[in-house]
């Protein structure tokens, strides 16, 4: 048994498909192929039945959520996350009394991890503001103290800390006052 969204499937037969696409055209020695491979999406092909006392309605709900692109997951014999329906096939049979034979394509949907956001422009300029300037602050060297715990203590980074200093990393002078905002 297995299952695809709401609607239980008997599966005979599953599928899996990995493959890439790759340049055609000459690549120069010493450039990464990574840079010349698209990863495409897996698919996974089922071949099986649907039976039961709904299984029309079971097919036409799975058919609806194929032309809507709902991603689903998918539980059988192996495992799939994120995925769409991409074809749906089905034979009625006079062997199958309460059911139909079905074969159905899946592919992965792959997610972004930063989707996009658009950002909502009133047409309206904002005035430029420039930021009042700061009294440095100083910090006291203790021994042990590194540009690191710096950058940790008071968020700015080492190559500003660097350059208003003068100290290599190393040789930080105890008891001597560094700038670090």
């Amino acid at each position: 048994m297995a299952r695809l969204g709401k609607v239980q499937l008997t599966i005979e037969k599953e599928s899996d498909s990995k493959s890439v696409d790759a340049t055609s055209y000459p690549v120069e020695k010493g450039v990464a192929m990574t840079d010349h491979v698209e990863k495409k999406p897996g698919e996974l092909s089922l071949s099986g039945y649907i039976i039961g006392p709904n299984y029309q309605a079971d097919k036409e709900y799975l058919q609806k959520e194929m032309d809507k692109g709902t991603m689903f997951t998918y539980v059988g014999r192996n495992v799939a996350k994120n995925v769409i329906i991409t074809s749906i096939d089905g034979d009625v049979d006079a062997n199958i009394a309460n059911g139909t034979a079905i074969s159905i394509k899946l592919q992965e949907i792959r997610i972004a991890n930063t989707p996009w956001v658009k950002v909502q422009n009133s047409g309206k300029q904002k005035p430029v503001t420039t930021k009042p300037a700061t009294t440095p602050v100083y910090h006291l060297v203790k021994k042990n103290d590194t540009y690191w715990d710096m950058w940790k203590k008071y968020g700015t980074s080492i190559p500003q800390l660097r350059a208003w200093n003068g100290y290599r990393d190393r040789y930080i002078p105890i008891g001597v006052r560094l700038r670090v905002k």
